[in-house]
This record gives C-alpha cells, sequence and structure tokens, in this order.
C-alpha cells in the first residue's frame, strides 16, 4: 500500500462519518463527476436533469475533458486532477464514476469510506477479487451505490422478467446474447490527443507503467490492462439481465474464443462467442465489431415459448403455431416497445434512495456477480480453456 493510499485512508477514516449527512426533500445534493469522458458527461447531464442537485466538482486526468465537462454542465463547479482530493471536501453527497474500468473499485470503495453515496459504471470490477472486495466495503457502510445496469430500471425489461419468473415462456434451456457495434468504421486511426494536456501516470494508475499511447487512452476498453472487451462492456449488461430474470448467478463452467481479425490494433478480441453453463440451462454470447446491425439482443428459448428482449422492447412468441423446421415467426402474444433509454431512470432511481436511504435497483451485492461472470468468460478466453 502507497504512502499516499495510507494517508487518505487515514484521513477518511477519521472524517467520514462528519460527511454522512440526512437529506431533507427539498435539499440539493451536491455531486462530484470521477471520470468527465462521454458516458461520465452523459449521467452528470442527467443528475441534473432530474433536479434537486448541484455538480461542485469536476475530476478528470484530461486537462481538455476537464474543462469541457465544466464549461457544458457546471460552470461554478471546481476542476480536479486528483480524485482523492474531492473525496476530502465535506460538502459533496454523492459522486458520478465514470472512470476506465480499472479505476472503478478503487474510486468507489475510497468515496464509500469517504461517506459518498456513489453511481459506478458497469462493469462494477476489473476482476473477480475487487468485486468480492467492493461488496464487502459496501455492505459494511452504509451507503448507497447503484451499479449502471440500468435495464433493472427501464420498465419493459422489469415487464419481461416479470413474465420470465411467472414461468410464461416454461422451461428455459438455452439463452442466446449477441452485441454488434461498429467500431470497424470508426478506430481505423487513433485520435489526435496532446500528451501534455493527459497525466498519464495518473490514468495508468495500478496498471503497468507504458509510454502514452492515443489508441489506448481513448478505446481503452479494448485493452486488458484497463477494460475488459466484449465481455465486460457489452455482454455484462445483458448477463446481468440473465441473472435478475433467471433468478441465478451461480455459473459452474466458461468457455469462450475470439481474435482481432477487423481492428487488429486492440487486444481484446473484436470478435468473439462464449458460453456459460448454469444449472439447468446455458448462455451463448457472440458479438463482433465489424458492425451494428441487429445492436444487442437477448432470445430466451423455453418449452412454451421465446422472447426476444432488447432495448427497443420484447415480444413473446408461442410454441406450437408454426409447422415443424419452418423459419418463419408467429404473431407474438404479448409484445412491449420502448421509444427511451432506461439511464434517466436509473439516474433517478438513485437520487430517491440517497434520499430515502432504500437499496437501489442495481446493487453492489447483486451486479458484482455480472462483472464476475464477464471475468470468468475472459479468463476462458486468455487460457484457451474453460474457466
Amino acid at each position: 500500500m502507497t504512502t499516499e493510499r495510507r494517508t487518505f485512508l487515514k484521513a477518511t477514516a477519521v472524517t467520514a462519518a462528519s460527511y454522512a449527512r440526512v437529506l431533507g426533500a427539498n435539499e440539493r445534493i451536491r455531486m462530484a463527476t470521477l471520470g468527465a469522458g462521454g458516458r461520465g458527461q452523459y449521467l452528470t447531464n442527467l443528475a441534473l436533469q432530474a433536479g434537486g442537485t448541484e455538480v461542485v466538482a469536476i475530476c478528470d486526468v484530461f486537462e481538455t475533458r476537464r474543462a469541457q465537462a465544466r464549461e457544458k454542465l457546471a460552470p461554478a463547479a471546481k476542476e480536479n486532477l486528483e480524485y482523492r482530493e474531492v473525496l476530502e471536501r465535506s460538502d459533496i453527497d454523492a459522486v458520478i464514476i465514470g472512470s476506465p474500468d480499472h479505476w472503478h473499485v478503487p474510486m468507489a470503495r475510497d468515496a464509500v469510506t469517504a461517506g459518498k453515496d456513489v453511481y459506478v459504471e458497469k462493469p462494477l470490477s476489473h476482476t473477480i477479487e475487487e468485486g468480492e472486495q467492493l461488496v464487502k466495503v459496501v455492505g459494511a457502510s452504509k451507503q448507497i451505490v447503484q451499479v449502471g445496469y440500468q435495464q433493472r430500471s427501464w420498465e419493459h425489461f422489469q415487464q419481461a422478467r416479470d413474465l420470465i419468473a411467472a414461468g410464461k415462456l416454461g422451461k428455459i434451456s438455452m439463452i442466446l446474447v449477441s452485441w454488434y457495434q461498429p467500431y470497424f468504421r470508426t478506430a481505423q486511426k487513433p485520435p489526435e490527443i496532446d500528451p501534455a494536456k493527459v497525466d498519464w501516470r495518473r490514468f495508468l494508475g495500478t496498471a503497468p507503467q507504458q509510454p502514452f499511447n492515443a489508441a489506448r487512452f481513448a478505446w481503452w476498453r479494448w485493452y486488458w490492462d484497463f477494460g475488459g472487451g466484449h465481455l465486460t462492456d457489452l455482454y455484462s449488461h445483458y448477463g446481468d439481465v440473465v441473472h435478475w430474470a433467471m433468478n441465478t448467478d451461480t455459473v459452474s463452467e466458461a468457455q469462450a474464443m475470439g481474435s482481432s481479425i477487423a481492428c487488429q490494433q486492440f487486444e481484446c478480441p473484436d470478435t468473439m462467442s462464449a458460453s456459460f453453463h448454469y444449472p439447468g440451462f446455458y448462455v451463448t454470447y457472440t458479438g463482433t465489431l465489424i458492425g451494428n446491425l441487429d445492436g444487442g439482443n437477448l432470445i430466451f428459448r423455453g418449452t412454451q415459448a421465446m422472447m426476444k428482449l432488447n432495448r427497443d422492447g420484447f415480444a413473446v412468441y408461442p410454441e406450437g403455431g408454426v409447422a415443424f423446421e419452418k423459419t418463419n415467426y408467429p404473431e407474438p402474444e404479448m409484445q412491449a416497445r420502448s421509444l427511451k433509454d432506461g439511464t434517466p431512470g436509473h439516474m433517478q432511481n438513485f437520487l430517491e434512495c440517497i434520499r430515502s436511504r432504500k437499496e437501489p435497483n442495481a446493487p453492489v451485492r447483486l451486479c458484482a456477480s455480472a462483472a464476475r461472470t464477464a471475468h470468468l468468460g475472459n479468463q476462458a478466453l486468455r487460457k484457451g480453456a474453460k474457466a
């Protein structure tokens, strides 16, 4: 443990109790953003739009991004380079963590220790062990921590989950998950980033020392030191939905294979498949970065019906209505459409829980398992064996 870390923990252990306060119904929630990239700015804007909030600090290792976020979202906020300085402030109630994956647990852990409530983006952790540690830290605290699996606050996902839990599909033996994105069209040339405006040492954190690399900085999700590729960035969203709908997170076996075929500058595969064995059913994931047609989908195959579920809505197709081996679908017996993103409702749930002190829709104790499953898949992928 570094001297800086010991000093921080000692200070926060003494002062954390003084930071906690009971918010009245009309009091403003004072917030800080740790990691002000595109997602961090989006989440911060949602918190502001929800009302009853004030952003008092913007923290990021990239000077350009810090200034952009402050100008656009909170001109009166203070810009910070070091997130621990933000957590030392007694006038901050909650933080939004939109940093790269390898900073999620350190920032969330330190924020909870400092008496702050936390909205942290998915995946919760960068390793299985980190997730287990954070579950213990949050469980021993009184802080509200919401993980960015917004499907849990999305109305049609809630409806779909209730139908599955009620047995509408019958016995489910197979769940097919897929996600396709067009990185191939956008990631051919590294962005132009002035390294003088980036505190690269702080960005690296616990990652191995290495020279500044614009591609790694911009597309960190696809490099092992900072992210986990398909399974943590994309699959874990729907892996969490699987756990939620099937009421289990017990993975007995994981297998995966993949490689970078089109985006060869990435360490994590751009094209891959993975399979997960749960008691009584299997989950298979496929994904590629060469195009986005069909987006991201879940297909639950049951003895009575099949459900196709995605961010646009869901449809339930009954079995027995189409002749054997015909490929057309019957008319759906139930369906729902969604014309909005579920993240605003997820942020609203977080803010409501800050006031009520009730458990949020996506608590750490449930969401750590979605990250764990993704990590098991990546372990199998990198070892070339079952995990």
